[in-house]
């Protein structure tokens, strides 16, 4: 580096080396958006990456897009995933030598118009330290990789003429000791440049508290560059609520600073009014007004405007309930990280806005911002469609959580961080929670913090898993709200049931969506439900963090990808990266993929799942005289609805009708009539209400699907004994039915290609040790009797053998396969009991009646409403970024694989079944890392289960529920072949 900064100011001259200093010229932070009207930097910037803060300048400049990580870039530092390891061996606030340095650099043309002006320049998030300098004067630094840096370059830059301007990154600095979060490692401006103007005397900050009654308070900081010591006479503040205006002249309070160091002047105007026949705000009817706060010269000429959206809304905390605007909503919520597979942490409006709206069509109404301030945009979205936000603090020292808590050189660095986001974010309502961050122990510094946010903000509620942890109800740590992180469900309950509960339990992570995962979820909602206390929680977490990357013979060729990407599988020659793709060491794999959905948005099935257990319209129960139907919303009616009944039949039909919805105010319930005659045949049948918006919302239009509530009406017909017919089944020497429209013969299977829950939570190397994965089977005895064909066999593990029956019985039109395995009580917990197959080629398209049409299993199966689905074969398959154990049906009753000619086979259950239908092995995903390197199979891989274990969450929280299990003993299940 050529500029060193000044060593006569109060400051070390190496910043990334010096905990105690968060900044150098910077602006204090403020509620004041400065985006509209500003003279925008983004583009392409000169740049050079250096290998160290202290290497010269020199050389050759590239290109770098700002706002943009260099890591996907192109360059040779690339993306580094770790979750609780840091990067590099040094003990905070060590760093080590060899430190990425960006520097960008351009010509900055300022307006003449500009002149006599304050001009700033705001750099939006730099990682991890910012230096600034124009024409080679050092103007300031910042730390803090996810808030805004303002300057003052009213003294350096002159209107009309061009300066160049310098942005220094370095990326080891103290600071990244406290910002190891769970998430991929870059270096850069990660967020939007921009450079504006203020008159000399500005609107420095605006505080708007809106409360539920319709009062309004605004107050007003004012500041003057120029250094004056009073505010010029005749000088107000006005304000207007959408146009309406709320006060002429603003009391105004003179502060005058006696500190000579101090040069600017304060003025503070505070605006107090009341809104009669408030809209007030909530997640479900986000009501917004516009606030414009305008500064007047003594001519009534405006100097300055800011202009806010607030929303009328009371948080508070009652008891054990946390309660907004008086009433105790659920929490459905899921963390989020800024990210993009592209663009890293970079992340435009409009994806920001697409992120949301998804959310929003799954039932999500919270964000917990993981584990920094978002991107100012977030927060105005999250006003406009309605989420409740807990804002999260840019602090997260999980390598050394517990020297860092209590260390009084990172004490400013807390307060700093903290203060900050509240200062600029305190004015959007849709935030109803601080949080002091994550995963950093619990100290003095997070006391601090605490102390500052209360006093500077009395009207929300603090949270902080680190502190809650040491006491859920404990009312002397800095947590207002029990949020522990992966909390067994049965502990919840019995603390809520305990009468020693204090505050409200809100879990800050639960149900780790990482690979095919969140088991249980239906579980824990039911329990929520029914539990005073127990308030919801936030699902870790949003996205699966793979970054594109392009792949040759299996091999990543270039650096980080660029083209097109679509339903979780990416274009021909990429994959979806993950820790350890670029090279990097250390890394954690595939934790970084455990988003509830793909890196390209696409929602995996367990977003169906949270959407049921969302659903706003439940169905309750069945009656002879109707059907039962309950509003499950907090604030609002039904009449945004519409809905269509839908009766499915075991015999093959589905009826269809409009459905009027009840007018329901929140938690009312309504009987309706039955929407149709029951036929009297046509066995099983399973009565649906799909529910659709009926009228157009800011995200989603009328028809899109909210939920789709199921209740069965009758029962399945029992399968009766097989009347033996037609010729004598088929064996081969070895005991395999033969059969013209398979390639390999039905088998017992106790093994599945294990989940990242199965790898993580140590049940797959149990499994192997068992020796599941390779079990030998050894007939026993072949019998029949007439045209019965009875089979022993044994498979036998490293320890243990199963004993395996199957009775082949000829009926019309195929065959029926009676089972049974008896497990030996060393299996106490295997994957899976059942029959595996494989089928001819050509037989492309699955039917079924049964869950569906999405993927589900035992204990995820809340979201799949039995009906009658169609879905070519390769559709079923789920790409989670690690190969395992996915495409699975729960609750099957029958099912056929077809070919375009309508030939295939059809396969009738003795009960509801989990059936999976892939072109894979087991053995195939388990031997591959990536979906590139996989190789489909050219017919069909069929398990049909008589036992499946749950999924869980194993991988990062509990596993799945004894009641989900696999258990030894005798498993029986029966089913029929026949060919179409």
């Amino acid at each position: 580096m050529t500029d060193e900064l000044p060593t006569d100011r109060l400051i070390a001259p190496r910043p990334w080396e010096a905990p105690e200093v968060t900044s150098w010229g910077r602006l204090p932070m403020n509620a004041v958006d400065r985006r509209p009207g500003a003279l925008p930097l983004d583009g392409d910037w000169r740049f050079q990456l250096l290998p160290a803060p202290d290497a010269p300048v020199g050389g050759a400049w590239s290109t770098a897009y700002v706002p943009g990580a260099w890591t996907v870039q192109d360059t040779d530092d690339l993306p580094q995933y770790t979750n609780v390891t840091m990067p590099f061996r040094q003990f905070p606030p060590q760093v080590p030598a060899a430190n990425p340095t960006g520097v960008y650099e351009r010509e900055l043309d300022v307006p003449a118009e500009w002149a006599g002006r304050r001009i700033v320049l705001q750099v939006g998030a730099a990682e991890s330290v910012l230096l600034v300098h124009v024409d080679g004067r050092p103007v300031g630094v910042s730390k803090d990789s996810h808030l805004a840096a303002e300057f003052d370059l009213t003294g350096v830059v002159r209107p009309g003429e061009r300066s160049v301007l310098r942005l220094t990154v370095v990326k080891w600095s103290d600071a990244t000791h406290i910002e190891d979060q769970d998430h991929w490692w870059h270096g850069g401006i990660t967020r939007s440049v921009l450079l504006y103007a203020t008159d000399p005397l500005y609107l420095a900050d605006v505080t708007a508290r809106a409360r539920q009654d319709g009062e309004l308070r605004v107050d007003c900081l004012v500041r003057n560059a120029a250094g004056d010591r009073a505010l010029p006479g005749g000088w107000y503040v006005t304000a207007d609520l959408d146009g309406e205006l709320l006060a002429q002249d603003a009391e105004f309070d003179r502060i005058n600073i006696e500190d000579d160091r101090v040069s600017d002047f304060l003025g503070e105007a505070r605006i107090h009014a009341t809104v009669p026949e408030v809209r007030t705000w909530n997640a479900e009817q986000p009501e917004l007004y516009g606030l414009t706060v305008r500064l007047h010269r003594a001519d009534g000429t405006v100097a300055d405007t800011s202009y806010h959206r607030v929303g009328f809304r009371d948080v508070e905390i009652v008891g054990r309930d946390l309660l907004v605007n008086g009433e105790r909503v659920f929490i459905r919520g899921v963390n989020r990280h800024d990210f993009h597979p592209l663009t890293g942490r970079t992340v435009s409006y409009d994806d920001m806005r697409a992120d949301l709206v998804v959310l929003k069509r799954f039932g999500f109404n919270a964000i917990r911002t993981a584990h920094y301030p978002n991107d100012p945009a977030l927060y105005d979205l999250a006003d406009e469609l309605g989420f409740y936000v807990v804002d999260e603090a840019d602090i997260e020292s999980h390598d050394h959580a517990h020297e860092i808590a209590d260390d009084p050189r990172y004490l400013n660095a807390f307060v700093d961080r903290v203060s900050r986001m509240v200062l600029r974010d305190k004015n959007h309502p849709s935030i109803i929670i601080w949080s002091l961050g994550n995963e950093s122990d619990y100290g003095a510094n997070h006391d601090a913090a605490a102390g500052w946010v209360r006093r500077h903000d009395p009207t929300r509620p603090i949270q902080y898993e680190g502190a809650a942890k040491l006491g859920w109800a404990d009312p002397d740590v800095a947590s207002d709200i029990a949020c522990p992180m992966y909390a067994a469900l049965e502990d919840c309950v019995a603390h809520a049931l305990s009468g020693e509960q204090t505050k409200p339990l809100i879990q800050c992570e639960y149900s780790h969506a990482m690979g095919n995962s969140n088991g249980t979820l239906a579980d824990h909602w039911a329990a929520i439900e029914s539990t005073p206390g127990l308030q919801g929680g936030f699902i870790w977490e949003f996205w699966d963090h793979g970054i594109l990357q392009r792949v040759s013979d299996g091999r990543p060729v270039g650096r980080t990808g660029a083209g097109l990407y679509d339903n979780g599988v990416t274009a021909p020659g990429h994959r979806w990266a993950y820790g350890g793709d670029f090279g990097e060491a250390p890394h954690d794999g595939a934790f970084v993929a455990d988003g509830v959905v793909f890196p390209d948005r696409t929602p995996k099935p367990a977003m169906y799942e949270h959407r049921e257990i969302a659903a706003p319209v439940r169905i309750r129960c069945f009656r002879h005289e109707g059907i039962v139907l309950a509003n499950h919303q907090h604030f609002r009616g039904l009449e945004w609805l519409a809905g269509t009944w839908e009766l499915a039949l075991a015999d093959g039909r589905t009826l269809t009708g409009p459905a009027k919805l009840p007018e329901l105010c929140p938690g009312e319930t309504a009987a309706v009539p039955l929407p149709f005659e029951v036929p009297a045949d046509g066995g099983e049948a399973w009565l649906t209400l799909r529910v659709t918006v009926g009228e157009d919302q800011p995200w989603a239009p009328a028809g899109t699907e909210v939920c789709a509530p199921q209740i069965r009406i009758r029962a399945a017909d029992p399968l009766g004994e097989p009347v033996p017919a037609g010729p004598a089944v088929e064996v081969d020497g070895e005991g395999l039915l033969r059969h013209p429209l398979l390639t390999v013969a039905p088998a017992l299977s106790l093994w599945r290609a294990p989940t990242d829950n199965d790898e993580l939570g140590g049940m797959a190397l149990r499994w192997r040790t068992w020796g599941l994965d390779q079990l030998v089977r050894k007939v026993v005895s072949v019998h029949q009797k007439g045209e019965r064909v009875t089979v022993l066999a044994e498979y036998a593990g490293t320890v243990g053998v199963v004993r395996h029956r199957q009775e082949f019985t000829p009926v019309e039109g195929g065959v029926r396969v009676d089972e049974s395995a008896e497990l030996p009580e060393e299996f106490d917990d295997v994957a899976r009991v059942g029959s595996v197959f494989e089928t001819v080629a050509g037989l492309d398209l699955l039917e079924w009646f049964g869950q569906g049409p999405w993927e589900s299993y035992p204990d995820r199966a809340a979201g799949a409403p039995v009906g009658h689905h169609s879905l070519p074969v390769d559709e079923l398959f789920t790409p989670y970024l690690r190969p395992q154990e996915s495409g699975g049906r729960h609750g099957v009753r029958r099912f056929t694989l077809s070919a375009p000619d309508a030939t295939g086979l059809a396969v009738e259950l003795d009960e509801p079944r989990q059936v999976s239908v892939t072109r894979h092995r087991a053995e195939d995903l388990t031997a591959v890392t990536h979906h590139d390197e996989l190789v489909p199979r050219p017919g069909c891989v069929v398990h049909i289960d008589a036992a499946h274990r749950g999924l869980g969450t194993a991988s990062c929280g509990p596993d799945t529920f004894p009641s989900y299990l696999v258990a030894p003993g005798v498993h029986r299940w029966s089913w029929t072949l026949r060919v179409l």
